[in-house]
C-alpha cells in the first residue's frame, strides 16, 4: 500500500501522519508531498526519516491513496492529476465538496456509497462533520426539520499562522497576523469570506454540506460561525427541531448508541464537553442536552470535537481505512 500525504508540512498534514501512525494504517510506502519550497525537507513517521517530495514526483510513483490537505486551489489542479494515474484522492479542502459528481463522506454516515470509481472523495468541513456525526441517528429516528447552529471555532482551523498570532498576542509580542483583529481576549464573528446573502462561506458550507451528507435536501439549516481564542477544538450550540416528538430517555439512548459519539452530560457534577475534553481525541462529545421549552419537538445540544482530528485528519484516514477494508483501491 503506497500512500501519499499531500500538504504534509501543514497543521492538518502533520495531524494526518499522527493519525495514520496511531491507527496502524497499512502503509508499506509513504510519500510526503508539499509545495516546492518544502521539497527536500526531512520529516519523521514511525521513527523513520522521510524527504518531502514534489507533486510531480508523487504522481509519477502512482500511490493507491493520496490524502490531501493542501488548500482548495491546489486540490482543484492536482487531485485530477493523481486520479488520472489511478490514485484515489481523499481531499480535505472545500474544492470538491459540493461537486455533484463527487461523494462527500463521513464514514459513520455514508461511506457505503463509495465505489471503486470514486477517484476524488471530499472530506467535509470540520464544523459540519462533528454536527452530523452527533445528529445522524437522531435524524433517522425523529427526522430533522430545522437546525440552528452557532459555532465557537478554534484558531487551529485557520492554521499555524493563526495559532502563532494568538500565542504572540498572549505573550505581548509583535508578529504576523492571520486575522484582521486581535484574537486574544476577543471573539470574531467572521470565518471565511462574506457572500452576497450576508452569510460567510463557512456558514454556507454547514448549510449545504449537512443536506448532502445526510441525503436530505428538506433539512433547513441556518448557521453563525465564530472564531474564539482556543486551540483544542471546535464547539457548537445546536438547536434541532424534529418532525416527531421524543422523550429525553429516547434521546439519550440514541446518542449513546451513535457511533463516534461520547455523551458527557452530568450537570450535577459540572460534566459537559469542552475543547479541553476533545483535544487529541477522535470522538465527538455531546452534552448540555435539553428540551427546548419554547417550541414543540425541539432539542438543544452542545457538541465539541477536535477540529484537526475528527474534523479533518481522522475523518480522512477513516475514509482511507474504509477504502482499503472494502477493496475499493
Amino acid at each position: 500500500m503506497k500512500v501519499a500525504v499531500v500538504g504534509a508540512t501543514g497543521l492538518v498534514g502533520g495531524e494526518m501522519l499522527k493519525v495514520l501512525a496511531e491507527r496502524n494504517f497499512p502503509v508499506d510506502e509513504l510519500l510526503l508531498v508539499a509545495s516546492e519550497r518544502s521539497v527536500g525537507q526531512k520529516m519523521t513517521f514511525k521513527n523513520k526519516e522521510y524527504t518531502v517530495v514534489s507533486m510531480e514526483e508523487a504522481i509519477a510513483q502512482k500511490p493507491q491513496i493520496a490524502i490531501f490537505s493542501a488548500g482548495g486551489s491546489v486540490s482543484k489542479e492536482m487531485a485530477p492529476k493523481f486520479a488520472e494515474v489511478g490514485t484515489t484522492v481523499v481531499d480535505n479542502s472545500s474544492a470538491w465538496r459540493m461537486d455533484p459528481s463527487k461523494k462527500l463522506v463521513v464514514p459513520e454516515i455514508n461511506a457505503q456509497e463509495l465505489t471503486p470509481q470514486d477517484k476524488i472523495i471530499a472530506n467535509p468541513n470540520c464544523s459540519t462533520i462533528q454536527m452530523v456525526v452527533a445528529l445522524n441517528h437522531l435524524h433517522q429516528a425523529l427526522k430533522i426539520k430545522r437546525i440552528v447552529v452557532s459555532t465557537y471555532q478554534s484558531v487551529t482551523g485557520t492554521g499555524k499562522k493563526a495559532v502563532d498570532q494568538l500565542m504572540n498576542e498572549r505573550a505581548g509580542k509583535e508578529g504576523e497576523k492571520a486575522y484582521a483583529y486581535t484574537i486574544d481576549l476577543n471573539v470574531i464573528p467572521h470565518i471565511d469570506v462574506f457572500t452576497e446573502n450576508g452569510y460567510t462561506k463557512e456558514e454556507m458550507k454547514m448549510v449545504l454540506e449537512t443536506k448532502k451528507i445526510m441525503g436530505d435536501e428538506g433539512i433547513q439549516v441556518t448557521a453563525t460561525t465564530v472564531r474564539i481564542p482556543v486551540v483544542g477544538g471546535h464547539s457548537e450550540s445546536v438547536n434541532v427541531e424534529f418532525a416527531k416528538d421524543f422523550t429525553m430517555e429516547e434521546v439519550y439512548r440514541i446518542l449513546n448508541e451513535t457511533p463516534g459519539v461520547v455523551v458527557v452530560d452530568d450537570t450535577a457534577n459540572l460534566q459537559y464537553p469542552m475543547p479541553l475534553t476533545a483535544h487529541g481525541r477522535d470522538e465527538v462529545f455531546v452534552g448540555r442536552v435539553r428540551r427546548d421549552e419554547s417550541q414543540p419537538n425541539t432539542l438543544n445540544l452542545w457538541i465539541v470535537a477536535d477540529n484537526l482530528r475528527k474534523g479533518a485528519a481522522t475523518n480522512a484516514v477513516q475514509i482511507a481505512e474504509y477504502l482499503v477494508a472494502n477493496n475499493l483501491v
